[in-house]
């Protein structure tokens, strides 16, 4: 059964005003900035946070209706809320913490239950540690089985993978993985890292100052961004003012070019975008017919990562007097960057039309 969310709650600087469905078997990643609304969204959906109006329903039941003053208890709703920072019982043992919610049943169906989330979430041999006694994955899959043990109705994780390092963060990203398609309930996973959001869920919530900014598949959302603000928390790099031009072309103000764009546009669009990694390096001509959208380029900087160059272009000579000394940010994989770094300037990029999008206002 699903989770329906329509709340509105008054904060200092905005207010979080939300309306959204999550569906069994479907993660929801909830992405935006700091500051945003995230974590008050989850407080509100947990029971720790009230808010001003609105409802939520969970399986079927109100969890919350500020018309009908239902308001459920945190602790009889049944949702697991995994923290940022764990918040873990430091004094009491793996084994101990896990047992916690678990304090009306028998105790062999108890242990039963800490044995299963032990085997579900890799924690073996460390049930008889304590919290100081683990590393930080080590904690993270402990919150995470604690979360599990009361068999949750939805599930909500805020941040989960903020505190980590790299190996863990990979570590902790595969059980998630594995919690997810076990658990088959809603969830919600709250983050700032647009990857992170991508690789770990299906939909997409795009929060920015307590507003629902897009909702949807993520496929959809990366791909057709409905505006600049969710474009740029997407990870975009290239947005360019936009303005029409004669022949079905698109006057990219910023970029200092025409284009042409695949994308079907109802009505007039104020921006056109496209992706770091779907700019392509080509040669200047091709046999046969010529590709569209083909400009000379010159590299004003790079940097790079073990696996990737960022290329910093300029599609006038340099000097040519762009505000910011480059009008398109490329990312390429090295062994690509390897093949054309010592081709003779100007080098030449694709915007192709099925990748760019355009936006409204």
């Amino acid at each position: 059964m699903p989770l329906e969310v329509q709340i509105a709650k008054d904060l200092p600087e905005f207010t979080l005003d939300v309306t959204f469905r999550a569906d069994d078997g479907a993660p929801l990643s909830v992405l935006g900035p700091s500051g945003s609304g995230k974590t008050m969204l989850l407080r509100c959906i947990a029971g720790l946070e009230q808010p001003d109006r609105g409802r939520i329903v969970l399986n079927g039941g109100v969890l919350f209706d500020s018309e009908q003053k239902i308001r459920i208890p945190a602790r009889l709703r049944r949702v697991g809320l995994l923290f940022q920072h764990y918040a873990l019982f430091p004094h009491r043992t793996v084994e101990e913490n896990l047992a916690f919610g678990l304090q009306q049943f028998p105790v062999e169906q108890r242990a039963a239950r800490i044995a299963e989330l032990v085997r579900q979430t890799h924690i073996a041999g460390l049930e008889h540690r304590r919290p100081r006694e683990l590393s930080g994955g080590e904690q993270q899959r402990v919150a995470l089985a604690r979360c599990l043990a009361v068999d949750p109705e939805a599930l909500l994780l805020d941040e989960p993978l903020s505190s980590l390092d790299t190996h863990l963060r990979s570590q902790i990203e595969g059980q998630l993985q594995e919690t997810f398609a076990e658990y088959r309930r809603p969830s919600l996973l709250v983050t700032h890292n647009m990857e992170e959001a991508y690789r770990l869920c299906d939909q997409l919530l795009v929060l920015s100052r307590g507003r629902v900014a897009a909702l949807g598949s993520k496929q959809q959302i990366f791909r057709r961004p409905p505006s600049c603000a969710v474009a740029r928390l997407t990870g975009c790099k290239n947005i360019s003012r936009a303005r029409p031009a004669p022949n079905g072309m698109l006057d990219a103000v910023d970029w200092g070019c025409q284009v042409r764009v695949t994308q079907e546009i109802e009505r007039a669009p104020e921006y056109v975008g496209i992706r770091a990694h779907h700019i392509d390096f080509v040669e200047s001509s091709v046999p046969g017919e010529p590709l569209e959208n083909v400009f000379p380029c010159w590299p004003v900087r790079s940097s790079e990562t073990p696996f990737r160059i960022t290329l910093f272009l300029t599609l006038r000579e340099p000097g040519g007097g762009h505000p910011a000394g480059f009008h398109l940010q490329a990312e390429v994989f090295k062994e690509k960057w390897e093949r054309f770094r010592e081709l003779p300037l100007p080098w030449h990029v694709r915007l192709s039309p099925s990748a760019l999008f355009v936006m409204p206002e």
